[in-house]
Parts: C-alpha cells; structure tokens; sequence
C-alpha cells in the first residue's frame, strides 16, 4: 500500500500516513499549464512539495516522486514498478477530483482508498448532520456550533468575553503614527530558487516572481504562525478591514497559503491565537476575528461548495456577460484603490481580503463583469487559492451569482472605501462626487447595479436602506448617473479608467 500525497496535502503529521513507509507525489505539468497561473503560487506549491519529498525522505519514508506531464503519465510509471498497488489518498475537496483520480487509478489495475481530509476539523457527515437538507447556508449560525462543538473561545455554553462576534470593534483605520507590525521573509534556498527559475522556463505566467518570501516547509510555516502571534496578532481584530497605501500585509496573519498546502493545521492556528488571548498577549476581539476567519469562514466554505457545486460554478443570478476591464490584468488606472490591489496580486499573488471583497470583488460586481472570468482571475492569480476555496467566496460573497450562503450583495459607492482606506485622499477621482467627468467611479455604478438589478434584489434581506435611496433620485439625476457610467464603462474597456 501506499500513500499519494497530493501537492496541498503536506503536513507531515498527517493521518494518512499512519502505517506505512512508502509515499507518492505527482509533480504534473499540465495541471500548471492550464492557466496563466502566478509564478510565486506555482513556485509555492512545487517547492514546497520538492521539500516535503526531502524532509519525508529524511524521516524514514520510501518517497516516489514522479514528475510527469499528467497525472495518468506518473501513474502509468507507479503502476509498472508496483503492480495492482493500493493508494491511499485523502479525499481533495475540489469538485469531481476524487472520482476523476479514482478513474485513473482503476484504469491501470490499481484500487484508490479515500480517507476524511485533516486539514479541516470539520467533516463532511458533521456538516451534513448540522445542515439537514436545508440547502440555504448561514455562516453564523455554523461558527457558533462548530466552536462550542470544538469548545474553542467558550466559557461552558456562552462565548468566553460574552460576544460571539466582535465585528463592531473591528472595523477601525489605523492613525497617522500607527506603527506597522514587522511582516516575516522566508528567502528561498537553492530548492526554491531552482524551482522558480524551472517555473519562469517552463511556463506561462502572469506577475512578478521576484519578492518570492512565502513559508515552502513546515518550520518555516511553524514560524511564520509564531510570528503572526507576536507581531500581529494583536493589531489584528482593530484593523483587519483598512486598506493603507503601499500595504499589502497590515496586521493580517499571511497564513493562508501554508493552511491550504497543509503546512499548518487548522487547529494548531487557531489554538495558537486563543493561547495568547489566555496570555494576554492580544486582545479577544483580534483573537475572535481570527478565528472567525479560519475555524468559521474556512470551515463553511469548504462545505458549502461540496453541497452547491457544480450549479455554483455555473450560474450567476444577476446574468452578467461584460468581459473583466483590462485593469485586472495590467493594473493601468488611476483609481488609486484598484491600482494598490491589482499590484498587490501581480507583485506578491496576495492581498488581504477586505482588498478581495471590497475592491477586486465590488468594483466586477457593480460593473457587471461576468463572475465566472473574475473567479478565474482570482483562481491562476493567488498563491492561496484553490477551486474550492475562490468558487464560493468569488461567486457568492464576492459577486452575489448565488445567494445560497448569502442574503445580499455586498456592493458599495466609494464611500466605503473612503471610511477604511487612505487611499482616496490622493486619487485622481473626486469620491464625492457620483457625476462629472472627474467622479469617483465606484459611485455611479453603484447605483446603477442597484436600478438594473432592482427586479432581484428589492425584495432581497437587508436591502431596504439601499432602495429607500434609490426611490428618491430624480429622472434628472439618473440620466446624469446613467452618462457617467457609460463613460466609465468605455474607458475601462479602452484601458484608459
């Protein structure tokens, strides 16, 4: 028997390594040929697979690592030097994987074991049972029982601090003298720099692979957790949603791509953050946003993707077919909120998630770019992202192409971004301003998704304020809103916004 380890299943502790001392890794190229995928991100997954070959190597394991064109081919060569062998894989939680590896597999004489996946803490049976048939998921009633099921944060049956969610106190802008924590570097070794220099060679990327700092090991990933606890942890929960010029990392824990590739643990993280709460090394609301963020956020969409796919990856509500504006790929404009996240991604394939939902994800949502191209977007531009991690929180939280696990769109002016950023001090457009050659461009697409959409979205929860300020424009006011988005829509076009 032997253990394939797919290249986001890299704790070396995992369970399925239990009784046995031979293990598979598949480095296959076509996979990372499919898409014009970031450099540091393909760099991520296949050093720090070449790592955990050597470090399983080291500690006793017969590791095979094939390096092939496809899956089928490192198959066709297992196969052949151990006939009629047994895998044993942990099921992948991407949409028809597991059935697709399974073909390959039966196709050459061989039999494929799944066992449950542990880099989550909760199952597929647990979340079945906790959902019922109700195919209308909502977040908060399962983070409240997914941590008193996990005891994490609680003092018996009530929240420990005596509030479930600290978001309230969560949403502030740092001051002018703010301090901003030190963020980790983890320079590449010569396996990390081979691998990226291999990665420019072979494939067709899009962004920068220089500035390459992300955990690729273990001990690395152990180290950026400590750091992120130290340093950040507690400026965390107060600043989690600004957006500062320049900034790409704030306080934010840069820990996601480590949890994704199984580097770290779901609850060694979170039983970190809660330990410096018992420390008084940082503060509960920062430790509670954490948590929210990987014991609850992580957790739901994991699984609300697993009930709703493949109808998730294929509709879209709200009908959109405009192709995504030439900025996301080159960053060229002048709306200075878009240009820092763009070059966020393009330079480091991350950026933090107010970042993701309220600028990348908004600005698509109001102006009717098709979500599907935004999801691929995402998808080949984050060293983070998975197909079941970008599906749900792109087409759902991000651009309301289903309402399956949220109740509506989280669409906003340029007023939003005003409130949590120093960006629109220093840009060209006037966020005042909703009309005019020179306002803001967030403004008048919003309240034109809201009048396009109003068919909808007006019956929709929480979307009374909203229509309550559209039900007092004037016919004049609209024709003026309605002239400023079609420029805005020719100048993002033309690659000129």
């Amino acid at each position: 028997m032997t253990v394939w380890l797919l290249g986001d299943q890299l704790h070396p502790e995992s369970h399925v390594l239990d009784d046995t001392d031979r293990v598979l890794l598949i480095e296959a190229t076509a996979v990372a040929a499919r898409r014009p995928y970031h450099p540091q991100k393909l760099g991520l997954v296949f050093a720090a697979m070449r790592h955990a070959r050597d470090a399983l190597r080291e500690a006793g394991y017969a590791v095979e690592y094939r390096r092939a064109e496809t899956f089928g081919d490192a198959l066709d060569a297992h196969f052949a030097a151990h006939p009629g062998d047994d895998l044993r894989l942990m099921r992948p939680p991407s949409y028809g994987a597991a059935d697709r590896l399974r073909e390959l597999v039966t196709a050459r004489g061989g039999t494929l074991s799944l066992v449950r996946d542990d880099r989550f803490l909760c199952s597929s049976d647990a979340f079945d049972e906790w959902a019922g048939d109700d195919d209308s998921f909502r977040h908060e009633n399962f983070y409240r029982w997914l941590r008193r099921r996990e005891d994490v944060l609680m003092d018996g049956t009530e929240p420990a601090g005596g509030e479930w969610n600290y978001d309230e106190s969560n949403r502030e802008t740092p001051p002018a003298d703010w301090s901003l924590p030190p963020v980790p570097r983890f320079d590449p070794d010569d396996l990390t720099r081979e691998t990226l220099d291999w990665v420019t060679e072979r494939f067709d990327t899009w962004g920068e692979r220089s500035g390459f700092a992300w955990p690729v090991t273990r001990p690395e990933a152990l180290d950026a957790l400590d750091h992120f606890v130290e340093h950040r942890l507690p400026e965390f929960g107060a600043y989690q949603d600004a957006m500062l010029g320049g900034e790409y990392a704030l306080a934010h824990s840069l820990l996601s791509s480590s949890l994704n590739l199984g580097l770290l643990g779901p609850r060694e993280v979170v039983d970190a953050a809660v330990d410096a709460w018992h420390r008084d090394a940082a503060p509960i609301e920062s430790v509670e946003g954490f948590v929210r963020q990987v014991l609850g956020w992580r957790e739901f969409v994991r699984h609300v993707y697993r009930r709703t796919m493949p109808e998730l990856a294929e509709t879209d509500l709200l009908g959109r077919s405009r192709d995504l504006p030439t900025l996301y790929y080159d960053a060229e404009t002048e709306m200075r909120c878009l240009d820092e996240a763009v070059t966020h991604v393009y330079e480091r394939g991350y950026a933090h998630h107010i970042e993701r939902l309220m600028l990348l994800s908004n600005f698509a949502l109001v102006y009717g770019a098709d979500p599907h191209e935004l999801n691929e977007w995402f998808h080949f531009g984050f060293v983070d992202a998975f197909h079941w991690v970008t599906t749900p929180n792109v087409l759902g939280m991000g651009t309301f192409a289903t309402d399956a696990f949220t109740s509506k769109p989280y669409a906003s002016s340029g007023n939003y971004v005003d409130r949590m950023s120093d960006h629109c001090a220093d840009c060209t457009y006037d966020v005042d301003a909703t009309t005019g050659a020179n306002a803001c461009p967030f403004n008048a697409l919003y309240w034109d998704f809201l009048d396009r959409n109003e068919g909808t979205l007006r019956g929709t929860g929480r979307m009374g304020l909203m229509y309550s300020h559209v039900d007092r424009k004037t016919d004049t006011e609209w024709d003026a809103i309605r002239e400023r988005v079609a420029e805005v829509r020719r100048l993002a076009r033309d690659g000129r916004l």
